[in-house]
């Protein structure tokens, strides 16, 4: 199989039959062989009865249903389990994303050997409200990844070798992220494309301003897992040794000074246990202590929660 089509949706039943029919009608004047897996992520519309009966006029296109909304990244990451085209292309279902994209990622994928494509909306129909901290986030992600030919780390409109989808685990939120995932598991080879991007034309965005927080504390976390995942002893470890080893200073400080003073007969004026340092310094070893610790933790739990990509399939098509 030449390409799938992975598109996640919540709530867009209206978008559903133009969508899929311009999918077709570009796989079939490209003669490509094809899939396209619709996630339904919980949606309450009507969505899931709208794939059902474009599924029967429509036997390339294949359902997966939640049985509530678990949000983007689990389904983008259950629709990856059930890939099996050599490219895999992600794109949106509010037709905000073209499909005329779909032949040039194919052929750049597949020709020029990337591991993955990602759009770039150089034109956005966004508000300014969306675009200010996009741009932000984008310019945050490109200095602590180091991948500094992205412009746009969120766009939908994404095209894979399918051994990188087998090969990257996407969960919480982090589907913001899957280049720098990517790239973490070794796929090194990651390109750009400017793609359409479209006026939505049915109903409305599901994403609040939340998200802007949210993506912020993915980022950090996509960082530290991406560097420290593997190895959390080389983190919690070097901070704990340094809290250590100042506060151990300090106190073998204090205790010389004091003897030195009793050894020439010098009047000192308050007790060890009496000075400020001491009590800094007690704390600085009981906090390195604790983070030595918690490496040792977390080099036993590190990578061990095999839960947390499990959901509630309801049916499948």
């Amino acid at each position: 199989m030449n390409i799938s089509v992975v598109v996640p949706l919540y709530d867009e039943v209206e978008s559903l039959p133009e969508l899929t029919s311009w999918i077709s009608r570009v796989m079939d004047e490209n003669r490509f062989s094809y899939e396209i897996i619709l996630v339904d992520d919980g949606s309450k519309d009507g969505s899931w009865e709208m794939i059902k009966k474009l599924q029967l006029n429509n036997p390339y296109i294949k359902g997966i249903k939640f049985r509530r909304n678990y949000g983007k990244s689990a389904a983008l990451n259950t629709a990856f389990e059930a890939v099996k085209g050599d490219v895999v292309i992600t794109m949106d279902a509010d037709l905000q994303d073209s499909p005329d994209e779909i032949p040039e990622l194919y052929r750049r994928i597949t020709e020029e050997k990337y591991d993955l494509i990602s759009g770039w909306k150089a034109k956005r129909y966004d508000p300014i409200s969306k675009t200010v901290p996009t741009k932000l986030f984008n310019a945050a992600t490109r200095k602590m990844s180091g991948i500094d030919n992205l412009h746009d780390f969120n766009c939908g409109l994404k095209a894979y070798r399918l051994s990188v989808v087998k090969n990257i685990e996407v969960y919480g939120e982090m589907h913001r992220y899957i280049p720098v995932i990517a790239k973490w598991a070794g796929f090194t080879k990651i390109g750009e494309q400017v793609v359409e991007h479209r006026a939505r034309k049915y109903g409305k965005t599901k994403f609040g301003m939340s998200r802007f927080v949210n993506g912020f504390l993915d980022l950090l976390s996509i960082f530290f897992v991406g560097k420290f995942g593997k190895r959390p002893m080389h983190f919690f470890g070097m901070m704990g040794t340094i809290s250590f080893l100042a506060g151990l200073i300090c106190a073998f400080w204090l205790i010389f000074s004091k003897l030195y003073d009793i050894e020439h007969h010098i009047k000192y004026s308050r007790e060890v246990t009496a000075q400020p340092l001491f009590y800094i310094a007690l704390v600085a070893i009981i906090l390195g202590s604790q983070l030595f610790l918690t490496g040792f933790v977390a080099e036993l739990v590190a990578r061990s929660a095999h839960e947390r990509n499990k959901y509630q399939v309801e049916e499948t098509i």
